[in-house]
């Protein structure tokens, strides 16, 4: 029973990443999408960790799902500000 907890485990983790990547790419809402990418590398992270790999789950978490994450959002949210025209000259 302890071997198979970690392959059910890490068998959820994939299945879960395949899931959000397919959902990520599949939807027309682009708020919707870089909240899956956040989430996305968040599990990617989890990931690298359940593979030894403490260095690389850092580095995901930070830049993957953080940083890029934060941008995407900003970048999304200049999207949808509506612009108000300017006097004209």
């Amino acid at each position: 029973m302890n071997d198979i907890l970690p392959w059910l485990y890490d068998s959820l983790i994939a299945l879960t990443l395949l899931w959000i990547a397919w959902q990520t790419l599949s939807t027309r809402d682009l708020f919707k999408a870089v909240l899956l990418f956040i989430v996305f590398g968040l599990l990617m992270a989890l990931a690298w960790v359940r593979l030894q790999a403490p260095d690389l789950a850092l580095a995901e978490a930070a830049i993957g799902a953080g940083l890029t994450g934060a941008l995407l959002l900003d970048a999304v949210g200049h999207l949808r500000v509506p612009r108000r025209p300017g006097p004209r000259k």
